[in-house]
């Protein structure tokens, strides 16, 4: 028989997953990524709960953890650098605002694109242009490369992906009044293996993070109504930044000096995407594209890469993709939602406007950093809720097996 085909566009973490799990099953895989060369940039993200689960199966576990970026805890701390309180490392697959994995994102996915190869396909420096269904397939045209008809296309970019419009135009982005930059700057012996986080009054934070490569990781968070700085040039946007945080204090102007030095930064829009449904005809989507949680939730990489086991899995166990993109959306939703359901003032409690706010935040910090509140188990917790979670539970991963243990799904 000729393998089934498959076409995912997007190569950061979401694609490499899926064609890691087809590719094992037989499928003819090909993943296609709008930029020239595999990524290895990034922040730090974490893996947690389910998603653990699926590291595992995939035989990929002892290679993340020895990629971690060494990050011991999280330590909140005033103008001085003075710590308020801190918090360990998780020690379990979910708990704790450090995770028990943190892995650099281009970390992630170069393993996950060397775990998919050689079988699969990687055609970098292109995108896909149009979709046309067929009885037969799915006819893609490029922006550059020749025409090619798959079976299936499975859609794996990210928040405001432009090959989603083609098929699944009703996609509601809801932005979350929050923009991060983020940034690597050059490590001084004043830094440690904490994610350090700061506030600032003006809906301001500044935090700093360890990586494993001698650098660290850093991130500016503002509260804004304005909407559409995402878009507009860089220099445009340091100018932004620059009389954003210009008074913040802590390590702040060691940040803008690095801007305004011309060090590469991202600017996004912290955001999560709903869709009614997550497939039309023979195309779908996954991971950010089809529902972002936002970087707040802590469980955007998790969602990708457990959506991305999951829709391998019914694919695999279904001749008719229609049937396997319903048992996806069925096993899928009750997971997707609750990492959604952001706890109540999530990010802007965590981004206080005002002096008071600021001040109220710090108390109460401090309370459930305290030695009281660790001895009845409730300070990891608490500080956890700042950036959800969800609950590895809501989502059934029986009756897909382990490429350690089998070659095909």
């Amino acid at each position: 028989m000729t393998p089934r085909s498959i076409l995912i566009s997007g190569g950061s973490i979401a694609g490499p997953a899926l064609a890691v799990w087809l590719e094992a099953a037989g499928w003819r895989t090909t993943v296609v990524e709008r930029f020239a060369e595999q990524r290895d940039t990034g922040q730090n993200i974490d893996i947690r709960g389910a998603a653990r689960e699926v590291v595992r199966r995939m035989g990929l576990e002892d290679a993340v953890k020895a990629a971690t970026t060494g990050e011991r805890g999280t330590e909140f701390v005033d103008a001085r650098g003075r710590a308020l309180a801190s918090f360990p490392a998780g020690t379990s697959d979910g708990d704790g605002a450090t995770a028990e994995v943190e892995i650099l994102r281009g970390d992630l996915s170069r393993l996950l694109v060397e775990r998919s190869r050689p079988g699969t396909e990687y055609v970098f420096g292109d995108q896909i242009t149009g979709l046309e269904e067929r009885a037969d397939g799915v006819e893609v045209t490029f922006r550059d490369g020749p025409t090619r008809t798959v079976d299936v296309v499975v859609i794996a970019e990210g928040v405001t992906s432009r090959t989603r419009a083609l098929v699944l135009p009703d996609a509601d982005v809801r932005e979350l009044g929050l923009y991060t930059a983020y940034l690597t700057i050059p490590r001084t012996p004043a830094d440690t293996d904490l994610w350090r986080w700061y506030n600032a009054p003006g809906g301001r934070s500044v935090t700093l993070r360890p990586d494993n490569v001698g650098t660290i990781r850093a991130a500016v968070s503002f509260r804004s109504d304005v909407r559409g700085l995402a878009d507009i040039g860089p220099e445009a946007q340091v100018r932004v930044l620059r009389r954003t945080f210009d008074d913040a204090g802590w390590e702040t102007p060691r940040i803008l000096d690095a801007l305004d030095g011309g060090a590469p930064f991202y600017l996004d829009s912290l955001a999560q995407v709903r869709l009614p449904a997550w497939s039309r005809g023979r195309v779908a989507v996954v991971g950010d594209a089809a529902y972002c949680a936002s970087p707040v939730s802590g469980m955007s990489t998790s969602l990708a890469l457990v959506g991305a086991y999951v829709l391998a899995g019914e694919l695999a166990a279904h001749d008719d993709h229609r049937a396997a993109f319903a048992a996806y959306e069925e096993r899928m939703r009750p997971y997707v939602d609750d990492a959604q359901d952001l706890p109540p003032g999530v990010p802007w409690i965590a981004h206080p406007r005002t002096r008071p706010g600021v001040a109220a935040l710090r108390t109460a910090i401090r309370v459930v950093g305290s030695r009281p509140a660790r001895r009845v188990g409730q300070a990891v917790g608490a500080v956890a809720g700042l950036f959800s979670g969800s609950s590895s539970e809501l989502v059934d991963l029986s009756g897909y097996p382990s490429i350690a243990a089998s070659t095909a799904l």
